[in-house]
């Protein structure tokens, strides 16, 4: 499997991520996550529309839990057809909790314990870590990539303006 340096940081310190650069412009790799009940969910069970992939390391820190505070509020001005979508190695027990606390419930909350398998198709898996880095990804209804970023300093926000302006620019 790939692995690429120079990337990403976390506090500072340089990360290895783990798969290929995932580019604008590009089909969306398919992956395996599992939502709460445990169930595997793919890139083509979210659905034909358009779909905003918010990726955090874990939500049980302070920036991970704003960006997904941030997209669940955003959720609700988004055109229909737009699925938005956090994807961490969170437990989906621990994943449940949060979105319990917080009342998320507007956006897919699915996690990548299982087999990273998420991680290494978009080469966000911090191999020291194993966890994700923190990246948006736009894929449209056609299943190609619009908006990439996977942010330098995993401790910093993403361009959340960005990111929105992208699904809009597609609805």
């Amino acid at each position: 499997m790939e692995k690429r340096t120079g990337v990403v940081t976390m506090m500072g310190n340089p990360m290895t991520l783990v798969g290929p650069e995932c580019r604008e412009g590009a089909p969306a790799p398919d992956f395996t996550v599992v939502d709460g009940d445990l169930q595997p969910v793919t890139l083509a069970d979210l659905g034909g529309g358009i779909k905003l992939l918010s990726v955090v390391p874990s939500l049980d820190t302070p920036v991970c839990e704003l960006q997904t505070k941030r997209f669940h509020e955003e959720a609700a001005g988004l055109p229909d057809g737009v699925t938005v979508v956090t994807v961490s190695v969170d437990l989906p027990f621990a994943q449940k909790r949060f979105c319990a606390t917080h009342g998320i419930d507007r956006i897919r909350v699915l996690s990548d314990y299982k087999d990273v398998s998420f991680g290494t198709a978009y080469g966000v898996l911090i191999d020291e870590l194993r966890l994700l880095a923190r990246a948006i990804f736009v894929v449209d209804a056609g299943g190609t990539v619009r908006h990439a970023q996977v942010v330098p300093e995993a401790t910093d926000h993403p361009d959340y303006d960005a990111a929105l302006a992208a699904v809009r620019a597609l609805a």
